[in-house]
């Protein structure tokens, strides 16, 4: 399988070493003193093994002991300022919104009035539009009315 020039290397198999299982001891009893942390706490394990570790001691937080800057009723009232004046504002938006598009809606029939009243005129004053109705003179019609003759 190798080329000839290629050294042969031996191979070493390794096995795993088992790990025994841990012997279980009960656990013993460490007296304690009520109410007393001592500085470093020992734990003893179901197993036997020993866990030491050092107390630690929880931040307290600092009592609250000046009033805030501000009242809420101060802050309340501000806000409620606020949300009033936007709701004003919109409301000027929408009805600004309304008066605009109610006179483009006007401007629109407007046009469609002018574009339809120029069709029709369109129509009536064309003399190629209507070939198979009567033309009249208006002069000889005077003229024969009042017998006005030549």
């Amino acid at each position: 399988m190798y080329p000839d020039h290629t050294p042969q290397r031996t191979v070493e198999v390794h096995h795993p070493t088992p790990i025994p299982p841990p012997v279980v001891h009960p656990a013993p009893v460490v007296p304690v003193q009520p109410g007393t942390v001592p500085t470093v706490a020992s734990v003893v394990l179901p197993d036997g093994r020993v866990v030491t570790g050092y107390a630690i001691d929880h931040p307290q937080p600092q009592p609250v002991t000046d009033p805030p800057a501000v009242s809420r009723t101060a802050v309340n009232v501000a806000l409620g300022g606020v949300g009033f004046f936007a709701v004003c504002g919109g409301l000027l938006l929408l009805t600004s919104f309304i008066a605009a598009l109610t006179a483009f809606i006007g401007q629109l029939i407007i046009l469609a009035a002018v574009i339809f009243g120029g069709w029709i005129a369109v129509q009536v004053l064309s003399g190629s539009g209507h070939q198979g109705g009567t033309t009249v003179n208006i002069r000889r019609a005077v003229f024969k009315r009042n017998h006005f003759h030549g």
